[in-house]
């Protein structure tokens, strides 16, 4: 069983900068596939980014493409979503979830976090 938590959402500015944490616990992390979605009011969850359990694989949607980074550090447990320049259209709930195959769509994912919510605003 992994449980993760995600940290790191708030308030910005269009054009700031926020880096999101996601913590895992359970030795099977190291493991898996990590990936970053979000929703926003009334949307559909979205693919923003995904990484292989041992970083060297990342993919992006083309949305955040250029402007976000995903990165791993097994050690700590935890993966991270660094994003700059933001956008209003970055608004919503950014959710970490875990699993083997690292998809791109959210039912691919057995593990979720409760998910942080950031606001871009102009």
């Amino acid at each position: 069983q992994v449980q993760l938590v995600e940290s790191g959402g708030g308030l910005v500015q269009a054009g700031d900068s926020l880096r999101l944490s996601c913590a895992a616990s359970g030795r099977t992390f190291s493991s898996l596939a990590a990936g970053w979605f979000r929703q926003a009011p009334g949307k559909e969850r979205e693919f923003v980014s995904v990484i292989s359990w041992n970083g060297e694989t990342t993919l992006y949607g083309d949305s955040v493409k250029g402007r976000f980074t995903i990165s791993r550090d097994n050690a700590k447990n935890t993966v991270y979503l660094q994003m700059n320049n933001l956008k209003p259209e970055d608004t919503g709930v950014y959710y970490c979830a875990a699993d083997p195959t690292g998809s791109t769509y959210p039912t691919g994912y057995d593990y979720w976090g409760q998910g942080t919510q950031v606001t871009v605003s102009l």
